[in-house]
């Protein structure tokens, strides 16, 4: 008798022993979030453990275990069943609900693992409130946030990462609609900018546009703050002391220059008007160095046009070209028109090749062809002065003078 009963005891010291190493297993898993806690329930179960022969019975009662004799070993718990047959194992199961659920639904049967497990989640929460908070009072500064309420739900879903907010925030119709240019500008092998840095090309753009006086409907803001007609310059990479010198161009060249400026601007591209201008010179698909041509060419022909002579697009197009500049034009221009009628006067006497207007600007303005245009007017001088030298009546004085003016 006094063997069976140590055997029992035996068996019964494994059993508790294999109990408390699973729970320890258990509650390590819980703490992880691994295994049955990361499916949203945790049951412990027990290994199983082969027993000897037929042995005693041993029940528990209200103060320990009892021992007598049977074929069948029994252990009785408040949730719990274990029974010792022979040839059968030993085996633990869990039928009671389980009394303890986390915020997030997972189910514990032990206290420790709950409170473990619970305090994990509140503070990844507390984390993922953090992150959503920041983000909110950074495009609050900004006048923006609205734009992240759309993102507030994910601060209950532990499946994202707070460094994922941004994105996801970025994957938004209403932060594209707000920063669209960005998606222009990587389509244009540019880098995006950062909403700081989008957001001060719009100020600077804005700042530059009322000192040139431009309408603030130019620049009005719509929807979310979106300013359309800065979309482009963002997109084209314009800075603001670029702009500011297309506006230059625009105002100071053109539309407050002298009315030949104007007249010769219009003639050679019909239809423009002053919106026109300002937004041409604003579009970046026009280069600055394109705008800068076209005004300086219609500086020339507005020269011209002051000066009492023609001007055409081809003319004030290629001196533009050469680098003529709307002073020398101007210059020039005076010189031109003091001796182009007696230069066509002579050539028509002479029946020379007619001297034009195309002669004199190659000769005073020094383009291809000056040297011939030069020699002409040299030649047509000295026909000049040999036809007034060989004239009856007419003093070599006064020949010589008249001669000069040409």
């Amino acid at each position: 008798m006094a063997e069976l009963d140590a055997e029992t005891l035996r068996e019964l010291r494994r059993a508790k022993t294999a109990q408390k190493l699973q729970e320890q297993a258990a509650q390590t898993q819980a703490s992880s979030g691994m295994g049955s806690v990361a499916r949203g329930e945790y049951i412990p179960t027990e290994p199983t453990l082969a027993t000897g022969p037929v042995g005693p019975t041993v029940g528990t009662g209200p103060v320990g275990p009892t021992v007598g004799t049977g074929a069948t070993t029994t252990v009785t718990a408040t949730t719990a069943t274990k029974a010792v047959t022979p040839g059968t194992v030993l085996s633990y199961i869990n039928t009671s609900p389980a009394p303890f659920t986390a915020t997030d639904g997972t189910k514990f049967y032990d206290e420790k693992s709950y409170k473990d497990y619970q305090d994990y989640i509140s503070g990844k929460r507390a984390a993922r409130q953090s992150a959503y908070d920041l983000l909110f009072e950074q495009f609050s500064s900004y006048g923006l946030g609205s734009l992240v309420e759309p993102i507030r739900n994910l601060i209950t879903d532990p499946s994202v990462s707070p460094s994922e907010y941004v994105i996801r925030l970025r994957q938004t119709e209403a932060y594209k609609k707000r920063f669209a240019a960005n998606a222009s500008r990587i389509a244009n092998g540019l880098a995006a900018l950062s909403e700081a840095d989008y957001l001060n090309y719009e100020d600077r753009y804005q700042r530059v546009m009322r000192n040139y006086g431009i309408p603030a409907s130019y620049y009005e803001k719509g929807d979310l703050g979106v300013q359309k007609n800065f979309e482009k310059l963002i997109a084209g990479d314009v800075r603001d002391d670029e702009l500011a010198d297309r506006l230059s161009n625009a105002y100071d060249r053109v539309i407050n220059a002298n009315p030949e400026v104007s007249t010769a601007l219009k003639s050679f591209y019909p239809g423009i008007t002053n919106g026109d201008i300002v937004a041409y010179v604003l579009d970046p698909q026009n280069a600055l160095t394109e705008i800068k041509r076209k005004v300086t060419a219609a500086e020339i022909g507005g020269a011209a046009l002051q000066a009492g002579l023609n001007a055409n697009l081809a003319g004030a197009e290629s001196l533009a070209g050469y680098g003529i500049s709307k002073a020398q034009a101007q210059q020039g221009y005076e010189s031109i028109a003091q001796i182009l009628p007696r230069g066509s006067q002579l050539a028509s006497i002479y029946k020379q090749e007619p001297y034009t207007q195309t002669t004199a600007e190659s000769e005073i303005f020094g383009t291809p062809g000056a040297a011939q245009a030069a020699e002409k007017r040299k030649k047509l001088t000295q026909l000049e002065q040999a036809s007034f030298s060989g004239s009856a009546g007419t003093s070599g004085a006064i020949a010589r003078d008249r001669a000069g003016a040409f």
